[in-house]
């Protein structure tokens, strides 16, 4: 099994493979993931669940591939499931997404081994997601001949996001810390 393991990533280190496969699977639980939320009426898709894994990946595998995998999902997910609508929203959310690997996956090392690390990691990049969202949906919106105002912002990325926020900060640190515990 080892030496098949070695066939097979021959001239990638074992790290980028490991990196590569939890990227994999993130980006795997980005399409499964909604599925699941989407059956809970009123607040399924309130629950941001694509959000989790991109979060994850840029905790357990780095800014590169969590920003890799954020930016990609979105796309994927439409390609195969026309879900969520390309523009303006699947675009917008790539590059809200995009944000959130990269800041937690630059992030957290400064603070590696402190569970409040992951918490301030974790907000951070909402924030900046959800800003980098707001920016890109003013563009977005203002190419395609609408307005996106201040209170669509602040509807969009703090008001109607409370329940996706909440789920992430009771899920997300725990999770990572148990995978950190299990050697991913």
């Amino acid at each position: 099994m080892r030496a098949s393991a070695i066939f097979l990533c021959r001239g990638i280190p074992m790290s980028n493979a490991k990196k590569l496969s939890i990227s994999a699977l993130c980006l795997a639980l980005c399409m499964v993931l909604p599925f699941f939320t989407g059956q809970i009426p009123e607040i399924g898709n309130m629950l941001s669940p694509m959000h989790i894994p991109v979060f994850l990946c840029g905790f357990l595998a780095g800014p590169f591939y969590g920003a890799a995998v954020g930016f990609i999902a979105p796309f994927l997910r439409y390609m195969l499931f026309h879900m969520p609508p390309l523009m303006p929203t699947g675009t917008a959310m790539a590059f809200e997404m995009l944000t959130y690997g990269l800041v937690t996956g630059i992030l957290y090392p400064f603070f590696r081994g402190k569970t409040a690390a992951m918490y301030v990691a974790l907000i951070a990049a909402m924030l900046a997601g959800r800003a980098v969202w707001g920016v890109v949906s003013l563009v977005l919106y203002g190419v395609q001949g609408n307005s996106f105002t201040f209170a669509m912002f602040l509807a969009g990325a703090f008001l109607n996001a409370v329940p996706a926020i909440i789920l992430h900060i009771l899920i997300v640190p725990p999770l990572v810390k148990a995978l950190q515990k299990a050697g991913v």
